[in-house]
């Protein structure tokens, strides 16, 4: 099995991208939240590994920490969850968010990520309720991963909401532009303010 790979970035693409490790490329799955830490292609990358193998495929899932790996983990073992949804709710919310919102039963949280519906969402926090990594475990692959800008950290809230990457990014601009000191959930707030327009 493939625990790790370190090497460089070959292609991109959200969700997904090609590792080229010593010549060889390795295609692998990514949530949003490890795909916009990682720079350009033929940047370094390294990445943990989960190997979900299937009577027909072998895919590889990469993660930035480790964090996200053990929530994935366990995300899997949800019955009724593959890897395909276990990585959009890894796409659609952060994983401190995704800790928070399972230990304090937050439906409404969790209904708002793409692909959980209310089933989902209540066998999510009846199942991993107590079964949670901390927070603390968030450390890195390898190689450090560049922290994202509140500009990367808006863009990203707004399309997982689901809006156009054009219009996410005029709105997140307007509002960094309108109240330069704000912290996130106001920038956000004045963000949806403006696609609302």
């Amino acid at each position: 099995m493939i625990a790790y790979l370190r090497g460089r970035i070959f292609e991109k693409h959200p969700n997904r991208i090609v590792v080229d490790v010593e010549g060889v490329g390795y295609d692998v799955f990514v949530p949003l939240s490890t795909f916009y830490g990682l720079g350009e292609a033929g940047a370094p990358i390294a990445l943990r590994i989960h190997t979900h193998v299937r009577e027909d495929a072998l895919a590889l899932y990469g993660f930035a920490t480790r964090l996200e790996q053990e929530l994935f983990e366990r995300l899997i073992a949800v019955s009724g969850i593959g890897p395909k949804v276990a990585l959009a709710v890894l796409s659609g919310i952060e994983p401190p968010e995704l800790i928070r919102a399972i230990e304090h039963a937050d439906l409404a949280r969790l209904t708002a990520i793409p692909g959980v519906g209310k089933k989902t969402a209540e066998r999510l926090v009846l199942e991993l309720k107590d079964r949670l990594p901390r927070v603390a475990a968030a450390t890195p692959a390898g190689e450090a991963v560049p922290a994202s800008s509140p500009r990367d950290d808006l863009l990203s809230a707004l399309i997982n909401l689901g809006y156009h990457r054009a219009l996410a990014e005029k709105a997140v601009d307007a509002s960094l532009n309108r109240n330069a000191g704000g912290d996130f959930e106001q920038h956000l707030r004045q963000a949806l303010r403006e696609v609302a327009k």
